[in-house]
């Protein structure tokens, strides 16, 4: 290729566009989105990826006017977060799961900032928040998404992504199923609080000199942690899972 070619007006508009598609998908996405790794680091690595796959990208047949190239523009930004949203929407499962399980153990207080999204929340939803990411690391969810990223090259045209109905209605229903599988992996520790406190209601009826904080929250925080350590490994499983479900349904969408 020469080098005239190289530099034309469509080759360094399809450079850009595809360095705003990995900016997007880098910001949008599990492990890369991270708050931990700086932005300088995020734009770096996603310059890097542009010069890499920039060999594999077709002709670019779009106008070259201010309106065209903003709505590309855009475009290219959207697929970033639709895809974002779709990976993170199978992610959170488990931090819902742990806000509902802090909640039942009376930790719903003890709350500390998340370094995945730079937010507050309760201790216990962090710690199943991090042992979930480093299972993602695991099963090489950040080569799935570079490698989805490679593949959306010649499925995606730049500049040409539209948001589809069949999107839409997956993503409502991931938000329903974040509700029920977080329900789901919750429910265990969730029975298990509700018969301690019927049992710990009946005692306290029964002989009124029980003292439920000195000696009942112990208890049930104990077997709380039981519950959750004996169930940990099949909720791990059911985080990746769904994510690789939502992977697979871009893959399809795609």
């Amino acid at each position: 290729m020469e080098w005239a070619e190289i530099f034309s007006e469509g080759r360094t508009i399809a450079f850009i566009l595809l360095f705003i598609r990995f900016g997007a998908l880098f910001m949008a996405v599990p492990i890369f989105s991270h708050m931990n790794i700086p932005i300088s680091i995020k734009a770096a690595m996603a310059f890097f990826f542009t010069v890499f796959f920039f060999g594999a990208v077709p002709p670019l047949h779009i106008p070259t006017d201010t309106l065209s190239l903003t709505v590309a523009i855009l475009g290219e930004m959207l697929f970033g977060l639709a895809v974002g949203i779709v990976l993170q929407l199978a992610y959170h499962v488990i931090t819902f799961a742990g806000g509902q399980i802090s909640f039942m153990m009376g930790f719903s207080l003890a709350s500390a900032i998340d370094p995945q999204s730079g937010v507050s929340m309760p201790i216990i939803s962090q710690f199943l928040s991090l042992l979930a990411l480093m299972i993602l690391l695991i099963f090489d969810l950040h080569h799935w998404i570079l490698l989805y990223a490679s593949q959306s090259i010649s499925t995606v045209p730049l500049g040409g992504f539209l948001m589809t109905p069949s999107l839409f209605k997956y993503i409502m229903h991931a938000m329903t199923n974040m509700f029920v599988v977080g329900f789901m992996i919750a429910f265990p520790i969730t029975a298990l609080s509700m018969l301690a406190d019927l049992i710990f209601g009946m005692l306290m009826k029964t002989m009124p000199q029980f003292n439920l904080l000195v000696i009942g929250m112990p208890i049930k925080i104990a077997v709380s942690f039981v519950v959750l350590m004996a169930t940990l490994g099949a909720t791990l499983m059911i985080v990746t899972s769904q994510t690789q479900n939502a992977y697979n349904f871009l893959e399809k969408l795609f």
